[in-house]
């Protein structure tokens, strides 16, 4: 009974001291911006392999050894290695211990000491073989407490690990969009290099032939170095694309200089005509976010155990004796057992500092969690918005293109005809390259977009969840999600999920 008192006295003035530590923070109410995640479920291991339904098998590999051989991923990957370590080393603290200790002791006993004569002022050995256990009960749950928050962290890093490989695949594949967009540029430049030359040869017979003058021949040869100066400049553009591309992929950066992309090969998944934002619960980085909060109120309440009586219990059996010879015979036995009670009473405010700063890292837990949650609904939003921008765009500049191609046809032969002046042609033809760099740019970021907006949703979408829209249909509509996320949003209750 004295115990049990002392327990509940402990425990009594434990509870009055710590009550107005507190987590100031709640979760967003993310049903305001339709999304709707469950509680913190596990990430799971496989990354959807999005990048599989470009048919591109050359950006296949590239992103097939950028998830095994970059640096990103192994620096994930040790940080996951450290969480299960951190894991197995906490899961043992509420079980009991035992082991095997074995030992022996040359030493001069003392004249006055605990021993008497012929033991005191000789020198022997002593030998002991015992095994010691110890076993800390865990009354108030800070043992358990510390273990879920190791195994919230543990889970935080595989999530980040697969954040981690979706946003390298994204980044990847964007940066092989942007190679590609620079060589098909590049094309351009020199399709409109040959027809300068073209003009330029023609120039000089229109002048021997008294048809034109000095002023339409130095205009047809500024021409031309003018366009190999950007393609030159394109060139440079296209090297350091590829030497970028190949740091992520984990290879040396002049490894791709012989790369070619053709943005025709590409077809990205068509985006549903209804995108769901309920993807977003599936993000990983708003996963590890929710872990960490899970893991941040574990620490929380282990801090505020720390304020209750702590038991603990060791006992021993074994063998001890002075002289080796005599160790093993049933008269050295021993044993004995140990209980202990640790009542916290004046420690100089160092648990309520501790607790202190276990509510402030669970507070900052819940606002990080906020953040990515208004981020990852910002950005797939905002990649919607450029989903269906770029494909109007598109629309538009391939009319405007067919009418300005057709102007320079007729600029073209009207000088070949002797009707019309160079100026008109030059003119004609600026409008011309214009318009093929802008549609190369567009088709370029209707790639860009799509392969961000995957990234944004947590790696695509059920490619049978709603008609595809493509690229020049109507653009795709978010819905929100059909219940509210704060049902099983973290909170400051402490209450776990």
């Amino acid at each position: 009974m004295t115990w049990f008192a002392a327990v509940g006295l402990g425990a009594l003035l434990a509870g009055c001291s710590h009550q107005a530590i507190q987590p100031k923070l709640t979760a967003v109410e993310a049903s305001a911006l339709g999304v709707n995640p469950s509680g913190p479920q596990p990430v799971s291991a496989q990354l959807p392999e999005w990048w599989k339904a470009c048919g591109d098998a050359q950006l296949d590999a590239l992103i097939d050894q950028a998830l095994a051989d970059s640096p990103t991923i192994q620096v994930a990957q040790t940080r996951l290695q450290r969480a299960q370590a951190q894991e197995m080393l906490s899961g043992g603290a509420d079980r009991p211990q035992l082991q095997l200790t074995g030992k022996t002791d040359r030493q001069r006993f003392t004249e006055h000491g605990l021993y008497p004569p012929p033991v005191a002022g000789s020198t022997l050995t002593t030998g002991t073989l015992q095994f010691e256990g110890t076993w800390e009960l865990d009354l108030f749950g800070r043992q358990r407490a510390e273990i879920e928050a190791s195994i919230g962290q543990r889970r935080a890093s595989e999530a980040d690990l697969q954040a981690a490989r979706l946003l390298l695949s994204s980044q990847v594949a964007r940066q092989y969009v942007q190679v590609g967009r620079l060589q098909a540029q590049r094309e351009v430049a020199v399709r409109t290099l040959a027809q300068r030359e073209e003009v330029l040869a023609l120039i000089r017979q229109r002048v021997e032939a008294g048809l034109d003058t000095n002023v339409e021949l130095r205009q047809g040869q500024g021409a031309v170095p003018d366009t190999r100066q950007q393609i030159a400049a394109l060139d440079e553009q296209i090297s350091l694309a590829r030497h970028a591309l190949a740091v992520l992929t984990g290879r040396a950066p002049k490894s791709l200089d012989d790369l070619r992309v053709s943005l025709e090969r590409l077809r990205p998944p068509d985006v549903p005509q209804s995108l769901p934002l309920d993807l977003l619960a599936r993000r990983a980085d708003v996963m590890a976010a929710r872990w960490r909060v899970e893991s941040a109120r574990g620490m929380s309440d282990a801090a505020r155990a720390t304020f209750y009586p702590n038991i603990d219990l060791t006992s021993y059996a074994g063998y001890n004796a002075i002289g080796l010879s005599q160790v093993l015979q049933a008269s050295s036995l021993q044993w004995g057992l140990l209980p202990a009670i640790h009542l916290p009473i004046f420690d100089g405010d160092r648990r309520l500092g501790n607790l202190s700063a276990r509510v402030a890292d669970q507070d900052a837990a819940v606002a990080t969690y906020n953040q990515t949650v208004l981020q990852a609904v910002q950005e797939t939003l905002d990649q919607v918005d450029s989903v269906r921008s770029v494909a109007r765009q598109q629309g538009e500049q391939q009319a405007a293109q067919g009418h300005i191609e057709s102007a320079h046809d007729l600029a073209t032969q009207r000088y070949r005809a002797g009707l019309g002046a160079y100026l008109t042609v030059l003119s004609a033809e600026s409008a011309v390259l214009a318009q093929r760099r802008q549609a190369v740019d567009l088709q370029a970021r209707a790639l860009d977009t799509r392969f961000a907006l995957i990234r944004a949703v947590g790696g695509g979408w059920p490619l049978a969840s709603a008609t595809a829209a493509s690229p020049s249909a109507e653009s795709p509509v978010v819905t929100p999600a059909a219940s509210p996320l704060t049902q099983n949003s973290p909170s400051q209750s402490g209450d776990r999920s």
